[in-house]
């Protein structure tokens, strides 16, 4: 039997009980995540990392930072041992007497924030460049198009050694030469949605409605070259942590006072031979497993927003 709407006073039509109820993108974003056990598995490591590195003071057993808190005679100890504090080398313990967990744990916060702020900044910058070319057309398109290809034809790692050599050390200069590495990925997927976005109706009657280009860029460009952009933030984020790792690793990234995973790395690599693993290997398994969960988190944010992907 057919169940039709039902008049209300106040003019509208209430929906009959066989009608679907409206999913909210939130909820169909997670169910989807929940659907595929690799993805659950990877965002949930992605929290927990993400978590630890925020609350690194309240976990760590030590500060390893403070040079009141070491003591030379805790230096290489392995996993498990206890140390003259009384509290117990999980991961064992470097060259200079610091916990190795704690060393990770801030690591973690410094690789975090100087990776997820490059890519926040880049990402501004690389928005606004690409709608506004897409936009413009014409002479403004093309120049930026050659400005992003000679960007491009250089290795990332290359750009960010001739800027650090530039800057010298420090967190926020690999922040600007990690920027200037990323800017150019961004305008290029912002540039290819917009230009594809331009030409469709709704853009076409805002501009019969003499609707201003800001107010067009702003309501009807860039929230149709959202969903690209997720995808591409997560793999830039993960490039920007690898980066980062790299440049301290090679001693032109972050300086020796601030933590780093790729420090942390480059500390335990000269005690590999003497078969010290865990100073260099708890990082660098650190460092796998965070760039890792980022990548498989983008790649299902990949199948959930294209819809020629989802199964």
């Amino acid at each position: 039997m057919t169940s039709f709407p039902v008049a209300t006073p106040g003019g509208g039509a209430k929906p009959s009980r066989g009608a679907p109820k409206a999913v909210s993108p939130m909820r169909e974003l997670a169910a989807d995540f929940r659907a595929s056990p690799v993805a659950s598995a990877a965002l949930a490591l992605l929290t927990a990392i993400v978590l630890a590195a925020l609350l690194a003071p309240l976990i760590a057993p030590q500060d390893p930072y403070d040079l009141s808190s070491l003591s030379i005679l805790d230096a290489r100890l392995p996993p498990g041992t206890e140390s003259g504090a009384g509290f117990v080398f999980w991961l064992g313990s470097d060259g200079l007497g610091r916990d190795v967990f704690s060393a990770i744990l801030y690591g973690l916060r410094t690789s975090l924030l100087v990776g997820g702020s490059s890519a926040v900044v880049a990402l501004a910058i690389g928005t606004t460049l690409g709608l506004s070319a897409a936009f413009a057309g014409g002479r403004a398109d093309s120049a930026l198009m050659r400005l992003v290809d000679l960007q491009m034809s250089f290795p990332p790692i290359l750009v960010a050694l001739i800027l650090l050599a530039i800057l010298g050390r420090g967190a926020d200069k690999t922040m600007i030469a990690l920027v200037a590495v990323q800017w150019a990925y961004y305008a290029r997927t912002v540039r290819a949605s917009a230009l594809v976005e331009r030409e469709k109706e709704y853009v076409e009657a805002a501009r019969c409605l003499r609707l201003g280009n800001l107010h067009i860029l702003r309501r009807h460009l860039l929230p149709n070259c959202v969903a690209p952009l997720l995808v591409v933030v997560t793999v830039q984020v993960a490039h920007a942590i690898t980066l980062e790792a790299t440049l301290s690793f090679l001693g032109i990234g972050l300086p020796e006072t601030e933590p780093s995973l790729g420090l942390l790395i480059a500390n335990g690599y000269q005690f590999l031979m003497g078969g010290l693993y865990w100073i260099s290997i708890f990082p660098g398994v650190a460092l796998l497993v965070t760039i890792l969960s980022i990548n498989l988190v983008g790649d299902q944010l990949r199948d959930v927003l294209n819809p020629r992907l989802k199964r």
